[in-house]
């Protein structure tokens, strides 16, 4: 682990085209591999790798989560180097609908380790200090009490001797989070970005603890959430990109903010609608291709995430970057006429109008669009109305809205995540 880390801190400050060229030597060996011994990719690539970015690169077929579903046996390796480790399955919490499982080898788990090391380093955390945990699939922590442990676990403790660690269920109110939070005064706090904001309206009310940094992990952030994270606890609010079926694709710049591309694990791409790469500032499709799974090779996965194209770093790490991870095609507002975008909702102004603590939008159809709100008390109908002017302003279209009052907490996914908005319409 310290090699690989040596390694790492070296890499990051490659420029673009050494960086490069070494995802083209990895990519050679994992071909390589998979059309001898993957039967899916055994006529699905070229004898000799297309340069990156290239015409011929971007005319390779992608890989869908319907492949990983339905040719789930042909995408697995009949061999496996030994030097790989274990082979190990992964299942994802299915939050797109379509769950996959995907094979995943001791080198994978071993890259994913050394890649929460580099995000930790980056951001200078003090692993004598505490650190509370609040997710989902995680110990099980029951309230009020929670449970507490010697160290903050694999993969620091391998390295560190670390102060303690403190986990509490998801499935707690946040109200009760909050009391448990205040008690074991945590230096940082993990945890889903939704639930950082139920937490923080708790916080607001009475006696915020104060923290160093909140890592959010499972979901999309936003500037508004970072603010207000510095303004009720003190603290940073620091996110990476991730995913079960490829470890680390991206992590945050403690220097620049943006997400910087773990190149040494992942060539990750950001395509528009007509399969050209982004441009800074332009928003498309994210197309991943894992450099080192040797069990269930996924080349050129289209994930289903959308993200922003980011600029260089200004510190110098050579990574491409993101500037927003921005969620799912099922996350973007579809009108009348076939276009989508992501959904501005007036979420900021609902305060104005009613005491909503929790809000979700699901569009069904390309009319119609059901609002499910959580409040402190019944709305009045000119509350209604008033939501409704903000919601329709914000869409800038006359969308037929259905509110419904619900008593709350709105739920999850099985995986723990929840989306603010969701598209069920085609």
């Amino acid at each position: 682990m310290l090699a690989l880390l040596h390694q790492l801190r070296d890499s990051e400050h490659w420029d673009a085209e050494r960086l490069r060229g070494a995802q083209y030597r990895q990519l050679e060996a994992l071909f390589s591999h998979a059309r001898e011994h993957v039967p899916f990719y055994l006529q699905r690539l070229p004898s000799v790798v297309p340069g990156l970015g290239s015409a011929e690169w971007l005319r390779l077929p992608e890989l869908t989560r319907d492949d990983l579903q339905q040719s789930r046996a042909e995408l697995r390796a009949k061999r496996v180097p030994a030097e790989h480790g274990r082979v190990a399955e992964t299942r994802t919490s299915g939050s797109t609908g379509q769950p996959v499982s995907v094979l995943r080898t001791g080198l994978s788990q071993l890259l994913w380790e050394a890649f929460t090391l580099r995000e930790h380093l980056w951001h200078k955390r003090d692993v004598s200090l505490s650190k509370a945990v609040i997710r989902a699939n995680g110990p099980r922590a029951r309230p009020p009490d929670g449970r507490r442990f010697d160290g903050w676990g694999r993969p620091y403790d391998r390295l560190w001797q670390c102060g303690p660690a403190f986990a509490l269920d998801m499935t707690t109110d946040p109200a009760v989070q909050a009391d448990w939070l205040r008690q074991v005064r945590p230096a940082y706090l993990l945890t889903y970005p939704t639930n950082l904001e139920a937490l923080l309206d708790c916080f607001a009310e009475r006696d915020a603890p104060p923290m160093l940094e909140v890592i959010c992990i499972g979901e999309t952030t936003n500037d508004r959430l970072r603010r207000r994270c510095k303004q009720v606890l003190g603290a940073e609010l620091v996110a990476s990109y991730s995913s079960q079926e490829l470890g680390y694709m991206a992590v945050q710049c403690p220097d620049c903010g943006q997400y910087h591309v773990q190149s040494e694990s992942v060539v990750l791409e950001v395509l528009a609608e007509d399969g050209t790469p982004c441009s800074p500032g332009e928003t498309g499709r994210v197309v991943v291709t894992d450099l080192h799974n040797f069990a269930m090779p996924l080349i050129r996965y289209a994930i289903g995430d959308y993200a922003e194209a980011g600029d260089p770093c200004s510190a110098g790490r050579g990574f491409p970057s993101l500037r927003r991870v921005l969620g799912r095609r099922r996350n973007m507002i579809v009108f009348p006429d076939g276009r989508r975008h992501w959904p501005l909702t007036g979420f900021h102004r609902f305060d104005e109008v009613a005491p909503i603590r929790q809000y979700q939008f699901v569009q069904h159809t390309r009319e119609l669009i059901e609002v499910r709100l959580v409040a402190d008390r019944p709305l009045s109908k000119s509350q209604r109305d008033d939501l409704s002017e903000i919601i329709l302003g914000a869409f800038g279209y006359p969308f037929r809205l259905s509110l419904r009052e619900l008593p709350g907490p709105l739920p999850r996914s099985r995986g723990g995540k929840f989306e603010e908005f969701v598209c069920l319409a085609s």
